[in-house]
């Protein structure tokens, strides 16, 4: 965008006042083409297509979180319709929104599936440790748990409700207090017992 119509659009003096413009350069957000004499916005990932929106996707997962949807739609307006894409072909993971279903966050999948529906395979080893393992049937399982002085839990019980709660829309008025109002600080120096009048009266 030209400086002038900058300045038109946002209604100040860019193109007059010099200190304006210095700091308007010098802001962090603003890129300024000196070749064509243009500003444009800068945005949080230069992503304009698949390739290079999953390439910021993984660098951001490899840091420890995902992307922000909004934040990429902000800097590419079909990144939605891609992460989709991406999220049918297996490459990454989508949060969604519980009310309408809508895409909030995007995690790269490091783990891809050798084969259709497999993951990757678990350890022999493992495995064998995992069969060998028996589960005691319920009799022994309570006798051992008495040996120990351990009971078994019961299942989780659902908490009684209290009385109902006083609706919003009845509002019952303030209770009065009866309350004493001493100045003691001002005993001595003052009446109370009269009214005040100004000096000069």
């Amino acid at each position: 965008m030209r400086l002038q119509d900058l300045a038109i659009i946002t209604n100040t003096p860019l193109d007059t006042d010099k200190v304006l413009l210095e700091k308007f350069k010098a802001h962090d957000r603003v890129l300024h083409d000196p070749k064509t004499d243009l500003y444009s916005y800068r945005h949080d990932f230069n992503v304009r297509n698949k390739a290079s929106l999953l390439t910021e996707i993984q660098r951001q997962t490899r840091k420890g979180g995902g992307l922000s949807v909004r934040t990429l739609k902000e800097s590419w307006k079909e990144a939605p319709q891609a992460i989709e894409e991406l999220e049918k072909d297996g490459e990454v993971y989508v949060t969604r929104t519980l009310k309408d279903g809508q895409l909030r966050m995007v995690f790269w999948n490091e783990i891809k599936p050798e084969e259709e529906g497999a993951g990757m395979q678990v350890e022999k080893e493992f495995l064998d440790l995992w069969h060998s393992l028996e589960v005691p049937n319920d009799v022994d399982l309570l006798k051992q748990l008495a040996n120990e002085g351990l009971q078994v839990t019961a299942a989780e019980s659902l908490v009684p409700k209290g009385p109902a709660a006083k609706k919003k829309g009845k509002r019952s008025a303030p209770k009065q207090r009866q309350m004493r109002w001493t100045n003691n600080h001002l005993k001595g120096q003052i009446d109370l017992s009269k009214d005040y009048v100004a000096p000069g009266k």
